[in-house]
């Protein structure tokens, strides 16, 4: 097994009004020298902003605002934007992030020169409801059966009707153009599946129309091991090495004490993301400390952004739905353990 280390506590939360329960699933992104963490801030009733702050190692906080970076705007918003992730493509830096309304919750991305003033570009999932969604992705024949239990109206406010949408998080961008595309990837529960478009404005209804009913053709990830046999999830950013696409995401599972979220990692090919090269069959890192077992959400390692500095991956990662940690890992040494468990052809 590769070797992890934990670093311990980054961020906690303060008494601020913004970030009183908790702070969460950071995306970061390194820019000349300065780790820039844009993380998940949780008021009291569950209201959730972005905040930020800015490391001068990847462990020291040097600087952090006592105000919101990014904070709910549009009705689609008003229960909070949520667990931003961060990349540059052509000299623009994108922010996905989820957008919750109390019932709906979907992702959408804004758009940036300076990491500090960001303008919204809308939805990038599709906004479909359950029965709509039922409907295209049996178009085609027979799709996974927890396809439909997980994306049902069960325990919704069905009062809302069409309004209330299937549940479409997790969206990540690739840090480059693919095939000249922009690609990212989004999970409809239980799978991740894979977009690639010209531009934002490709992203219409009539697209996703099609895309709902070629589900089968766009998933990017499927559960496979222990671990993740539930379902899993988005992670960190790509990251772009030698051998592929180095993907950290998470992986849960079902137990007698509830969900358990661990980090976990995979390798894709640079061209076609969809040909998976090796799989972790175990854990890259999973609860074990108490301020990762015991928070909001008990166990939950919930990895969202990593910064490579020589051979070290800095993964920076939810706790517990609580706090943010770090861990670190030999890249180099994570690579070579990767490329033992190739699919068996």
């Amino acid at each position: 097994m590769v070797e992890v280390n934990k670093l311990g506590v980054v961020l906690k939360k303060t008494q601020l009004g913004f970030e009183s329960e908790g702070v969460l699933n950071p995306g970061v992104i390194l820019v000349e020298g300065s780790i820039h963490m844009f993380y998940r801030a949780v008021a009291k009733g569950n209201y959730s902003s972005i905040g930020y702050c800015r490391l001068s190692d990847p462990v020291t906080v040097a600087e952090r605002h006592d105000t919101p970076i990014f904070f709910p705007q549009d009705p689609h918003e008003v229960h909070g934007v949520e667990d931003a992730r961060v990349v540059c493509i052509d000299g623009i830096y994108y922010m996905t992030y989820t957008a919750y309304d109390g019932v709906n919750a979907l992702c959408a991305v804004a758009v940036s020169n300076d990491l500090k003033t960001w303008e919204r570009k809308g939805f990038i999932t599709p906004q479909v409801n359950y029965k709509e969604f039922a409907r295209l992705a049996a178009t085609k024949g027979d799709i996974n059966d927890k396809y439909l239990r997980f994306n049902s109206p069960q325990g919704v406010n069905i009062n809302r009707g069409d309004q209330v949408l299937i549940w479409d998080k997790d969206g990540i961008f690739f840090p480059r153009r693919i095939g000249g595309k922009l690609c990212f990837m989004h999970r409809i529960r239980p799978d991740l599946q894979i977009v690639c478009v010209d531009r934002l404005e490709d992203l219409t209804p009539d697209f996703w129309q099609k895309y709902l009913m070629n589900i089968n053709d766009h998933i990017l990830l499927a559960p496979r091991h222990k671990h993740e046999v539930s379902y899993v999830g988005g992670g960190c950013p790509p990251i772009e090495t030698a051998e592929g696409w180095l993907f950290i995401y998470h992986g849960v599972c079902d137990t007698v004490e509830g969900y358990v979220y661990s980090a976990c990692a995979a390798l894709f090919d640079l061209e076609n993301p969809q040909v998976e090269i090796a799989r972790l069959p175990y854990p890259l890192f999973r609860p074990e400390f108490e301020w990762e077992m015991k928070g909001y959400v008990n166990n939950v390692c919930f990895p969202t952004g990593a910064v490579l500095l020589d051979d070290t991956l800095y993964i920076y990662y939810g706790a517990a739905d609580d706090l943010i940690a770090c861990a670190s890992v030999s890249l180099s040494a994570l690579l070579k353990e990767l490329l033992n468990y190739r699919p068996i052809t």
